[in-house]
């Protein structure tokens, strides 16, 4: 798939209107759960972040760990959830259409896990349980990928401003730079951090846990080989085990 076709926030077109499978995939489990919540009375909403909203608390007193992976899907913040959407059905796509579904999916897992348990152990470090919750670390994390992606790619943020993938990338971070420090929100700023920072490993190919794991099966069935001189089984006894693959 060619790198010189149009970004997410160029000019618009029916294309860009059609979320893909993944993506469509994220926004249902957030948007489902949020919308319950939302909806629901107090009682409830205290329930529902008892036990699906990862903190400090929760994760390394409760042991709710499952709240790291749950976390993500839910936004209370209708605000925040309208922009998430909107990021999800104009933006994301881009990033699914040049890895595949698959990979895609995998990218929005790990940073949403950096970004969950990033902030718990920074609230656990302040001594602040506040809960890391909605996609936000996977969003900037989908920003800082599409820069250097699409590093040189003209853009329009939403029809309006003109500029390359990488200054989108460079403002987005001062953004979140700046609202972090303005609001001394610093659980949320290790997680974005740690999720845009992660992002950049897994997007520049520096940190490929794939890679790692296709070379340590393959060290693996190495040692269980053997090599045969001239395509001939030496003299070995003969009783050696049956189970011995070789390899000529």
């Amino acid at each position: 798939m060619s790198k010189r076709r149009g970004g997410p926030f160029s000019r618009l077109d029916s294309s860009q209107l059609r979320i893909t499978r993944g993506a469509f995939i994220l926004l249902f489990l957030q948007l489902g759960l949020s919308l319950v919540w939302l909806l629901s009375d107090l009682g409830v909403r205290a329930d529902i972040v008892a036990w699906l909203a990862p903190s400090s608390a929760a994760v390394f007193e409760d042991y709710k760990v499952w709240t790291l992976l749950t976390g993500p899907i839910l936004e209370v913040d209708f605000a925040s959830l309208l922009f998430q959407v909107l990021i999800l059905w104009m933006f994301v796509p881009t990033l699914e259409r040049w890895w595949g579904t698959k990979r895609f999916l995998l990218f929005a897992l790990y940073t949403s896990l950096a970004g969950t348990i990033a902030g718990s152990v920074a609230g656990l470090l302040t001594g602040t349980p506040w809960p890391i919750l909605g996609y936000d670390p996977f969003v900037y994390g989908s920003i800082v990928a599409f820069g250097i992606l699409y590093g040189r790619q003209q853009v329009q943020f939403f029809g309006v401003l003109p500029m390359t993938g990488r200054q989108l990338m460079y403002g987005i971070i001062g953004f979140v730079t700046l609202f972090v420090v303005l609001g001394q929100r610093w659980e949320a700023g290790l997680a974005y951090a740690a999720s845009m920072g992660l992002a950049a490993l897994l997007t520049s190919g520096k940190w490929t846990p794939r890679l790692w794991w296709y070379k340590w099966r393959h060290r693996r069935a190495r040692a269980k080989l053997t090599v045969l001189d001239g395509g001939r089984a030496g003299r070995g006894p003969r009783n050696a085990d049956k189970d011995e693959k070789l390899l000529n």
